[in-house]
């Protein structure tokens, strides 16, 4: 935390006798700032060769042109640094390396899926050997956990990989060069780890060392990010940020699984192009409002961090994510009701789609919370 990434990455790369350092990196960073040519220096000899232009929700075709570029330099070390698409092509990258996959059918036999009954099935048992490296730009968290996404173009999904080894060995988290984020992006990747603490904390399926974490990184992000609207050269209220981000993740990767908004949003970002961040920007507090009807007993300890007079958890969270200017319904991200039938059967193909409070048995029940949210 706090340390320079190009320092950190050289002392890493070194301890561990890398000599053929990837990097997978933002464009932006890449083409408008001097982040990426600094660490390409610092690592000198070391410094295999750099990827960018991963687009959004990492599409299988970027994720395979990045593998490519990646074995052909003979990486024994891959490192991102970006947002989350940049992060999960990094550990989805590796882990087709070690299968050899150079075809994007080649895909098919290492997705996650669900089966009719609800059952998530992951059928990779054999993970990679090259070590990844995270740095973060975005604060959407996915850095902490081996579960990497990547969208099949032709179905519009975007599916699940994971193996424990696809998990970084390292994360660095440094304020600094996140300060190149754009604002919109920086905020709203903030709520996406707001929303893993809301449904950790409004899961039926936590208990109280995942809650206290839960809590921890709410009012992190809770003070941190208005901090940085306020001031986006606050440093301090950046790591404030980024440590709940990483508070955020450490309940999913301990079993606690994510509900509704979790599932809904992946199809949204895959299927119908949201950012990611937006995704829980729009769908967090109408799904606390749908799962209250149901059983709202453990909303108050959410509605206690966020503060305010307001009659609800929901409630309370649409007022935090409007305070920050972000979009709170579907027609503000471009989705109509059009699309709502293909966004409420895939939800029921997501790793989440069952795990809601209050169960999601049916794509009737996901339009429901669309409706909510339209």
């Amino acid at each position: 935390m706090g340390v320079p990434v190009a320092d950190a990455l050289l002392d890493q790369a070194s301890a561990m006798g890398c000599s053929k350092v990837f990097l997978i990196v933002s464009t932006t960073l890449r083409e408008k700032t001097d982040e990426i040519s600094k660490v390409e220096h610092t690592l000198g000899s070391r410094h295999a060769g750099t990827f960018s232009g991963i687009a959004p929700h990492a599409p299988r075709t970027d994720v395979l042109k990045a593998t490519d570029a990646a074995r052909d330099a003979g990486a024994d070390l891959i490192v991102s640094i970006g947002g989350g698409s940049a992060t999960d092509a990094a550990k989805i990258v590796s882990l087709l390396i070690k299968h050899d996959v150079r075809r994007i059918e080649d895909f098919e036999p290492l997705r996650t899926y669900v089966t009719e009954e609800g059952e998530v099935i992951n059928p990779v048992k054999v993970g990679p050997d090259i070590p990844v490296i995270c740095v973060p730009t975005t604060l959407s968290g996915g850095e902490f956990n081996a579960l990497s996404g990547s969208t099949d173009e032709a179905t519009q999904h975007k599916q699940g990989y994971e193996h424990r080894n696809m998990a970084p060995v390292m994360v660095i988290l440094d304020p600094a060069i996140t300060v190149h984020t754009p604002e919109w992006l920086w905020l709203s990747t903030g709520v996406r780890s707001v929303d893993h603490a809301v449904e950790t904390l409004s899961s039926d399926k936590s208990n109280d060392f995942a809650d206290g974490l839960a809590e921890s990184a709410l009012k992190l992000l809770v003070e941190g990010l208005p901090r940085v609207k306020a001031d986006p050269n606050d440093l301090g209220g950046r790591l404030k940020c980024q440590i709940g981000a990483w508070q955020s993740m450490i309940s999913i990767i301990g079993g606690v699984p994510m509900g509704a908004s979790h599932a809904i949003g992946h199809i949204l970002g895959g299927t119908c192009d949201v950012p990611h961040g937006y995704c829980s920007c729009v769908m967090a507090p109408y799904v606390l409002q749908w799962n209250a009807e149901y059983d709202d007993s453990r909303q108050g300890r959410i509605a206690a961090v966020l503060g305010g007079d307001h009659a609800t958890a929901g409630d309370a969270l649409d007022h935090f994510i409007r305070g920050l200017g972000m979009p709170r319904t579907l027609g503000e991200v471009g989705v109509d009701e059009s699309r709502f039938q293909q966004v409420a059967e895939y939800t029921l193909l997501d790793i989440w789609g069952r795990t809601n409070p209050r169960p999601v048995k049916t794509a009737d029940d996901v339009m429901e919370i669309l409706r909510l949210a339209a």
